[in-house]
Formats: structure tokens, C-alpha cells, sequence
């Protein structure tokens, strides 16, 4: 049986975290086992993309040593882990937690990348009998650089079927503090891309990364659209 520790990130513990327990049960099905440091809290990013890199240093020094073993560190959010993976060399490197970054470096991975190339399943027996369309997160695409694992993983998927909207690469104008500091353009970004979602008569926009999710739907929600976001991870799960 392998043993992995598992990270749950803000916006999944504070907004979605039905997501967190869904991830458990998939791996748990999969005869993995969880292990959850309930001490853990955050990855520092936000302060370092907000130019808090001090915080985000004391953020990170924590992080580091919650997770200072030597197996993987399974992360549902292609965000947090592609920012460990991309950025922590800025805050620790040659500094006396150096060794350990670089090993968590190595460790840290995003459920689908985990689920598809370490575990090898791409069957996770769900049934979702609805239509959906997929939101390539910057983060995952740009950041982690997660291959087409998410789309194996959706076409075994029993009853779904998958209708690829126009711009699937596009930012949805998230962005971390992005969507603050220039609302506007943010707001304009999330109207393209639910409009572009609604094009494809889709039930559901469906994404790795929880942060891009919860920008679009506060859009759906405050217009009233015939259209729901969900966690790739709550799909893989439905239907047991």
C-alpha cells in the first residue's frame, strides 16, 4: 500500500471542502493511504504574489516542515503545487531549509498528474450523466504544466459527455489579487469565458483548480446563468 500525505488548499477548505473529502475516497478506493497533518494552513502564495514575500517565507518555512517526509504530497489544486514547485527556489534556496524544499519540490503533486502517472488509473468508476466543458486553468497549464491527464480521466467517466468551448485556454480573469486590483478586466475575463461555456449547452464547467471556479460562478451567480461549476475531483467521485 503507498502512503501519501495529502495538501487541502484555502479556497477547498474554506468553500469547497466536500472536495477534499471526495479526494480521500477516491485514493482510499484506490488502496492508498491519506495521511492529513490537520495542522497544515497555506503555501504562501498568496502573500508572494501579493509582494508579501517575507510572510510568504514564514508561510512557507511552516509549509516545508508539515510536509517533511519523503513521499508524495497529493495537492487538488494545480495551483498550489505548481507554485511550490516554480517559486519556493526564491524564498529558500541556500537558506538552512534548502535540502527540504527540494525534496518537497520533488514530492508535491496534483491529483489527476497523481491519479493517471503515478497510480496508472484513469477509471475511477463514476458515473456523471450530464454534459460539461473544461476551464484549463493558467496554473495548470502554464504553471505545473499538466498535460491531457484531466481529459483521460473524464472520458471514462460514464454518462458525461465532454464539449470543448471555443478559447479553452483563455484566463477566466482569476488571477489571485489580479481580480481585485483590476476588477473590471477580471470581471470582463469571467463574462468571456461563462460565455463561451454557455455556447456549448453545457450543464457544468468543470476545472482543476477551485480559485478559477469560484470567479466564474460568483459571474453565473450575480446573472443568473443556466450553467454550474464543479471540481474535476467531485466528478470522479459521483456516482459510487
Amino acid at each position: 500500500m503507498m502512503t501519501v500525505d495529502i495538501f487541502i488548499p484555502c479556497f477547498i477548505d474554506q468553500v469547497y471542502p466536500q472536495t477534499g473529502f471526495n479526494m480521500i475516497r477516491i485514493l482510499e478506493k484506490f488502496e492508498v493511504e491519506v495521511i492529513y497533518n490537520e495542522h497544515q494552513t497555506c503555501c504562501g502564495q498568496i502573500s508572494f504574489n501579493s509582494g508579501f514575500w517575507d510572510d510568504a517565507k514564514a508561510i512557507g518555512e511552516k509549509f516545508i516542515m508539515e510536509f517533511n517526509h519523503n513521499r508524495p504530497v497529493v495537492v487538488p489544486s494545480a495551483s498550489c503545487a505548481g507554485f511550490v514547485r516554480n517559486y519556493y527556489h526564491e524564498l529558500f534556496h541556500n537558506t538552512g531549509l534548502h535540502i527540504e524544499f527540494r525534496q518537497l519540490q520533488k514530492n508535491i503533486v496534483e491529483f489527476t498528474d497523481f491519479l493517471v502517472n503515478t497510480l496508472k488509473v484513469t477509471d475511477t468508476g463514476a458515473t456523471f450523466e450530464h454534459k460539461i466543458t473544461y476551464h484549463d486553468s493558467c496554473a495548470a497549464l502554464r504553471e505545473y504544466r499538466l498535460g491531457n491527464e484531466h481529459r483521460i480521466l473524464l472520458s471514462k467517466v460514464r454518462g458525461l459527455e465532454l464539449i470543448e468551448m471555443k478559447d479553452r485556454e483563455t484566463c477566466c480573469g482569476f488571477g489571485g489579487t489580479f481580480s481585485v486590483k483590476n476588477e473590471p478586466i477580471s470581471t470582463a475575463m469571467a463574462q468571456q469565458k461563462v460565455e463561451n461555456a454557455l455556447e456549448t449547452g453545457s450543464e457544468y464547467i468543470v476545472s482543476t483548480d477551485a480559485s478559477c471556479l469560484i470567479h466564474m460562478d460568483g459571474y453565473i451567480r450575480k446573472h443568473n446563468l443556466p450553467v454550474k461549476v464543479i471540481h474535476i475531483i467531485d466528478v470522479l467521485a459521483s456516482g459510487w
